[in-house]
């Protein structure tokens, strides 16, 4: 056996599956074995694996053990002369393993080998080559140097920013995403550490392999796609935490003890440092709309209403204190809930739903103002005139994020995103059902023949005129279809059209998944049939907004349900598991034989429209369609109906 390719996976069901599709693409012409290690996903990944490719070899864990850990476990059994260790949010090129296993053979001193990696855009990804982290090259690393002098030969150590992206190199590091090795270099340096839970162990194992007497390669002449933070939010707290506590590990492994002190003392600085950038950043994002708002009402109840207790009541001082410490706050915070559950402040803007928010919450306000008691009714002009200012000025606000270009505060004016496919016929009219059934807000404009020339009308133009293509046509998105189209000339013109401002889908053959991803910093967008609507941003955020509010009211009054419910101990861990967010009031159905392949994943529910139904006897495919119904056609008052019909069932398991 020549080579032994090992990936683990952990709840990236459909960037696996791509990943895979290429791999067997790419083993053609080389002996080899392929390992999956899954560290107990939950979105159905060993259902699919058990689908689609049952030639593999699956390593199903019962619990999250690590990448250390579930890599060894593969690399243990596994019979080939080389080991790759792969990630799965990747795609290979269908030469890539024969190219490095022709380098490898001719290079008897190469312990370990790297390639260069893009990521979803064609962008070349600087991690492809790395140095060692030592106590300085951390520091310029973690403060930012690296980034300021990305050339330097002292300050961009870390990613070797001086040496050339497309020459082979001697490195220290190897990236974890493409790890290649040989078995004799591991029989003697060791497999990996499994201290590590996740990072750092790549850079453990690169430094031991240098250190046992052999080099590491950065091999250009094969390039891969890595989507990269598939399997983790990289801005996380959480991350910054285990990466850098992952480099502690390292230096008190291999830095003298004095060098170890000092390395980990920068680190610790840097956890604490990013953790504070995080958190700034992540509250700076999600409430400075809200804060800028509240500040603009406050503001124009501060002008407006001495100019009107001037011209109302000829009294400067008519309004009480009592109105500004109490009455104004709370008209602002109804103003604002209401502003936030009409979609006001998601990602694009929206103009309707700010003023569709402002609207309800000032009938909200005049409801509540009428029930009041009289000496707390100040005036209900105030009330409009705050309206009035409110949604003035907040417009005025956005539409100066617009004009200004800032970005995340564009204006979305429902324009439709223009697509273009490039691939065969019969694949792209598959693909284009996907997509029709997953998204309805794009304009496609036609398919670009993978071949050279093009003599059908079935085409917009062919492949070498993909550039001018794009130009021209203005397209927003470019979807290969992977099914005739080689990885290795996908790759190849995204790096030959980096710099457009396009975004780059992969559709996979036979998958019901079109996967991309538009930069480093986002998980990666995908079209998946059939259940796209649960999962936009405002159908989660009012079914979480139901769970909790029917979570509180059945709290409230559990005297009376523990009074008929079956099982009162169920009841109130039902209550408390949707309460925290563990489970939802409405689901899926789910059973052994019941493919989730194509549901999007959400909290497990206490009831489903099949179990208040009573249907629970149904045929699998009766099952199966009913829950895409459910995600397809999700609205809350669906989930209401639901709930109505199963409120004797409160204490279901």
């Amino acid at each position: 056996m020549k080579l032994s390719i090992i990936i683990v996976n952990y709840n990236v069901k459909y960037f696996l599956e791509q990943c895979l599709h290429s791999v067997y693409k790419a083993i053609h012409n080389v002996e080899a074995e392929i390992f999956v290690v899954d560290n107990n996903s939950v979105d159905g990944s060993c259902a699919m694996m058990h689908k689609k490719f049952p030639n593999v070899h699956l390593i199903e864990n019962k619990e999250n053990t690590g990448f250390a850990v579930a890599n060894n476990q593969a690399m243990r059994i596994a019979k080939g002369e080389y080991f790759l260790l792969l990630n799965p949010d990747t795609v290979v090129e269908e030469n890539t393993f024969e190219k490095v296993v022709q380098f490898m053979d001719a290079h008897s001193d190469a312990g370990g080998l790297g390639v260069k990696m893009i990521d979803g855009k064609g962008i070349f990804l600087p991690e492809s080559k790395r140095g060692l982290p030592t106590p300085m090259v951390a520091f310029y690393k973690i403060f930012g140097l690296s980034k300021i002098f990305p050339k330097s030969k002292r300050f961009s150590k870390y990613h070797l920013g001086y040496l050339s992206n497309d020459q082979v190199h001697e490195i220290e590091v190897l990236a974890g995403a493409f790890m290649l090795m040989r078995k004799e270099t591991l029989d003697k340096v060791g497999l990996l550490d499994e201290d590590y839970f996740m990072y750092g162990e790549d850079i453990d194992l690169s430094y031991r392999i240098t250190k046992g007497g052999y080099k590491n390669y950065y091999f250009p002449e094969t390039t891969i796609i890595h989507y990269k933070g598939e399997s983790t939010k990289k801005g996380s707290i959480n991350y910054v935490k285990v990466f850098y506590n992952a480099m502690i590990i390292f230096a008190r492994k291999h830095f003298s003890s004095k060098n170890a002190r000092l390395f980990s003392f920068f680190i610790n600085m840097a956890i604490y440092f990013r953790a504070f950038i995080a958190i700034i950043n992540r509250v700076a994002k999600r409430l400075f709309l809200p804060i800028l708002d509240a500040l603009i009402l406050f503001l124009g109840f501060w002008v407006i209403t001495p100019k009107w207790s001037i011209y109302k009541f000829n009294d400067i001082d008519h309004f009480p204190l009592e109105y500004f410490a109490l009455a104004v706050p709370v008209y602002i915070l109804i103003w604002l809930t209401s502003v936030f559950l009409s979609g006001g402040y998601d990602k694009p803007v929206r103009i309707g739903k700010i003023s569709r928010g402002l609207f309800i919450g000032t009938g909200l306000i005049l409801v509540l103002y009428a029930l009041l008691p009289e000496y707390f009714r100040f005036s209900r002009a105030m009330i409009f005139l705050g309206f009035l200012w409110g949604i003035l000025l907040i417009l005025v606000s956005r539409i100066s994020f617009h004009l200004l270009g800032i970005k995340g505060y564009k204006f979305d004016f429902g324009k439709k995103s223009r697509i273009a496919m490039l691939g065969e016929k019969n694949e792209s009219e598959r693909v284009l059902q996907i997509i029709n059934q997953s998204n309805n807000n794009f304009e496609y404009v036609g398919l670009i023949n993978y071949q050279e020339e093009t003599k059908s009308d079935d085409y917009i133009g062919s492949i070498n005129q993909l550039k001018e293509i794009i130009q021209i046509n203005k397209i927003d998105e470019l979807i290969f279809c992977a099914s005739n189209l080689p990885s290795q000339r996908i790759i190849k013109e995204m790096l030959r059209l980096e710099g457009l401002q396009v975004a780059y889908k992969i559709a996979p053959p036979e998958s019901l998944s079109i996967i991309g991803s538009n930069s480093i910093d986002t998980a990666g967008d995908l079209y998946t049939v059939d259940f796209n609507n649960i999962t936009k941003q405002h159908n989660l955020r009012n079914k979480r907004l139901f769970d909790l509010s029917f979570s509180i009211i059945f709290m409230v009054l559990s005297p009376v349900f523990l009074l008929f419910v079956s099982n009162r101990y169920q009841f109130i861990k039902n209550i408390f598991s949707v309460l925290f967010g563990m489970k939802s009031w409405v689901g899926f159905y789910l059973r052994n034989d019941i493919n989730t392949l194509n549901l999007p994943r959400i909290k497990v529910g206490v009831f489903s429209w099949i179990s208040v139904n009573n249907k629970e006897g149904e045929k699998a495919e009766m099952i199966e369609k009913h829950n895409l119904i459910y995600a397809k056609n999700y609205k809350i008052l669906n989930d209401i109906n639901i709930l109505s019909k199963g409120i004797k069932k409160l204490s279901k398991t």
